[in-house]
């Protein structure tokens, strides 16, 4: 079984696109809610996280798994994980984005991915990278903040940049697909063309290619606090109601 866990609702976009490539993996997800938002933690109490996120995942019966949260990609990367198998977000985008290679893109993210440098690290050599943290973005994503909440977030964060020219906008925290359309309306205002790029696309090709996707297309969820915004988005994205959650 595969274990995925975040700090909440933003691995929902990396298990979306592993369901639509493996539509009968078996799937335990842990929505860390209680901590939300990771993006705004200290290097040790993200190390502390992952610890107990892979626990929960291992006691749910998971034998691999999907760190579905950049914040934690840099404690992942340090053995925070253990020995259990783990795919986190920033080794596959590295060889999704070699098809941009050479190209101008902008990393938005939470300041504690901003400040691991990880995506600069994985991304060296491959793309020109300019960083930007949103520090609120993540946080009024996943407490079902209004539409015109976000794009004032998104719109405050991009015109830091306006006169700059990237060629892609790549999505650095798993939350930010979940409200995409207001994202990508926001970067057209000030960068005219650019592309948006999700690295939950990367993240879930490297799963179907590295661990057992072969199952009877059960899921669970566990969250660590209940959460209404939460409930809402599992039922958006998986409307057929063939999972359960459990709030511990």
């Amino acid at each position: 079984m595969i274990g995925l866990f975040d700090s909440g609702s933003g691995g929902l976009s990396v298990l979306s696109a592993l369901r639509a490539r493996a539509p009968h993996v078996d799937i335990s997800y842990f929505g860390d809610i209680a901590h939300a938002p990771y993006g705004t933690r200290s290097a040790q109490e993200l190390i502390d996280l992952t610890v107990a996120g892979v626990t929960t995942l291992k006691e749910m019966g998971a034998t691999e798994i999907v760190s579905a949260c950049n914040s934690v990609a840099a404690s992942v990367l340090a053995g925070a994980a253990g020995t259990t198998p783990v795919i986190e977000m920033t080794r596959p985008t590295s060889r999704g984005m070699k098809a941009r290679i050479g190209t101008r893109v902008l990393l938005i993210a939470t300041p504690a991915t901003i400040d691991s440098k990880i995506y600069e690290e994985a991304l060296r050599g491959v793309v020109e990278l300019e960083s930007l943290a949103v520090p609120e973005l993540a946080g009024a994503i996943e407490f079902g903040a209004d539409d015109a909440t976000l794009s004032t977030i998104v719109h405050e964060a991009l015109k830091k940049k306006r006169d700059q020219r990237y060629d892609s906008l790549l999505l650095g925290c798993t939350h930010y697909p979940l409200v995409l359309p207001i994202i990508r309306g926001e970067a057209q205002r000030f960068f005219s063309g650019i592309a948006c790029i999700n690295p939950a696309e990367f993240v879930a090709d490297e799963v179907v290619r590295l661990f057992d996707c072969a199952g009877t297309g059960s899921l669970c969820f566990r969250i660590s606090v209940d959460s209404a915004p939460f409930r809402n988005r599992v039922h958006e994205l998986f409307p057929e109601g063939r999972y359960t959650i459990e709030c511990v």
